[in-house]
């Protein structure tokens, strides 16, 4: 699952394995191992990547099913201003 879940969040930035290794300070086999599953990022990492991608270590670990997204600073009407923008998105997702 979190090899599944750093592959998606890396996809979605739409970085290589090589750029995301040399992001986080790791090689671009490390990433690939992790994608596949057959080694785990340290505590250390978890961390990096966490931060990185701007989620939670849970999010990573699959616990936790819904991202956030940081708005700390952002006055009432900017949150206002981006819910809008948020509900026009899925409105436009939904069959």
């Amino acid at each position: 699952m979190l090899g599944q879940m750093i592959k998606k969040l890396r996809l979605e930035r739409g970085l290589k394995q090589e750029d995301l290794g040399r992001k986080v300070g790791a090689s671009k086999q490390s990433v690939s191992n992790w994608e596949n599953e057959n080694i785990m990022p340290s505590i250390d990492m978890l961390l990096r990547l966490a931060d990185f991608f701007n989620v939670t270590t849970d999010y990573l670990l699959g616990r936790e099913p819904t991202r956030s997204l940081d708005a700390e600073g952002l006055d009432g009407e900017t949150l206002s201003h981006l819910q809008l923008l948020i509900n026009d998105i899925r409105s436009k997702k939904s069959p």
